[in-house]
């Protein structure tokens, strides 16, 4: 039996612990022995996790980096509290020297000033191969013993600032970079060129049965309410999910007659700026927050069309469960957007701009034929991506 251990962060309510999920319930469990190491033990996906998965336990020096520094030192981590200060410190020199905000190099730089000072992983064991699957990829590269090893890639590199120089030598010492699909491959290779011999695509996994299980647990009419079209967004509140121009797109669409509710499920740092917004265009009644859900499922079971209005993405992962839930599907015309679905056939595109992406989405809403057509589409796919788990085992060659 081959042996292979995964690392990843937490089990939060996200994309790419969902996908982490999907990859969890896909890998066969009477061929590979899968160790799951989470720097934290935290998030509501957690219980989620396959039986036959070994979770194991924290080490409480990695469960440092996502927790205030102050506390850090209370706890008596001097020395990985300094780690974090040194990266801290050259990060926002980085960032200033280049005038440059919001990068991705705070985070890298966290983990590649602390690694020096981790303790080993599974310290007497080899695996066959160890999978990091969230950046920055220091850990399973630094602290894992393996004969193989193996990077992931979930975003789009054209919409990150980073530290292209000391990325690079963090990527180049794996032995394969996996990318979630061609459209986040051909960002990630505009950015490191050099590295195409090592990139494979996975797409993402869904856990199709869980999916169906979950979706008919409760009833969720008491919290969508509303009558008229119900519009579902889910997501972190952050930049990239573009939450905060929802409030002025609803304004618009109901400025032109049709009668929405756009619902938002998630949580993050944005929260406040959305609320704000809400306020501003008197969208109280139309945009409803609904915070953090453990289980989608029934919101979008119980939504007229599911919209992602992101600025940028890797690939969906709530874009293909609502798919795989045969909802209708909108996005915006972000870069990787024609790798997430068919415009017209499972799925329709919009632009981005606040104005013309109302206009199309009152279009779209008003033609009920095109609405159902595309979720018959989607009932006749397949976007669990099952097979996909076949790619990584052909890795172990």
């Amino acid at each position: 039996m081959k042996s292979i251990l995964i690392l990843s962060h937490a089990m939060e309510l996200g994309g790419a612990e969902k996908s982490l999920l999907g990859l969890l319930n896909a890998i066969d469990s009477k061929k590979y022995q899968v160790d799951l190491f989470l720097m934290r033990h935290e998030g509501s996906l957690l219980e989620d996790i396959p039986e036959n998965i070994n979770l194991l336990p924290e080490i409480p020096a990695y469960t440092v980096l996502a927790r205030p520094l102050k506390d850090v030192i209370k706890e008596r981590h001097f020395i990985l509290a300094f780690g974090r200060i040194v990266g801290k410190i050259k990060a926002r020199s980085y960032e200033k020297k280049r005038n440059i905000i919001d990068s991705g190099v705070g985070l890298e730089y966290s983990h590649k000033y602390t690694v020096p000072y981790m303790p080993k992983i599974q310290k007497q064991k080899v695996y066959d191969m160890a999978i990091s699957f969230l950046t920055p990829h220091y850990f399973v590269e630094q602290k894992v013993r393996a004969k193989k090893k193996i990077a992931w890639i979930h975003t789009d590199y054209s919409k990150v600032q980073i530290n292209v120089e000391s990325e690079l030598k963090m990527w180049k010492k794996y032995d394969k970079i996996v990318s979630i699909s061609d459209a986040v491959t051909e960002s990630f290779l505009k950015v490191f060129p050099d590295l195409k011999d090592k990139i494979v695509v996975i797409e993402n996994i869904l856990p199709e049965q869980l999916i169906y299980k979950q979706m008919d647990e409760f009833d969720v009419s008491e919290e969508m309410f509303s009558e008229g079209v119900k519009l579902l967004s889910i997501g972190r509140y952050c930049y990239a999910k573009n939450f905060d121009n929802i409030p002025n797109i609803c304004s618009r669409m109901l400025n032109k007659g049709i009668n929405i509710t756009w619902y938002i499920i998630g949580f993050g740092v944005a929260e406040e700026l959305i609320k704000e917004k809400i306020r501003e265009e008197k969208m109280e009644n139309h945009v409803i927050l609904l915070g953090k859900k453990q289980n989608p499922y029934p919101y979008i079971k119980a939504c007229d069309i599911y919209v992602q209005p992101s600025r940028y993405e890797g690939k969906s992962v709530a874009v293909r469960e609502a798919q795989l839930i045969k909802k209708p599907v909108i996005i915006t015309n972000y870069s990787t957007a024609k790798s997430q679905l068919e415009n017209e056939i499972d799925g329709l595109i919009v632009p981005m701009e606040n104005k013309d992406c109302a206009d199309q989405m009152v279009e779209i809403i008003q033609d009920v034929e095109k609405l159902r057509k595309i979720s018959e589409a989607c009932s006749k796919r397949d976007y669990s991506n099952k097979r996909e788990v076949q790619k990584l085992y052909k890795l172990f060659e």
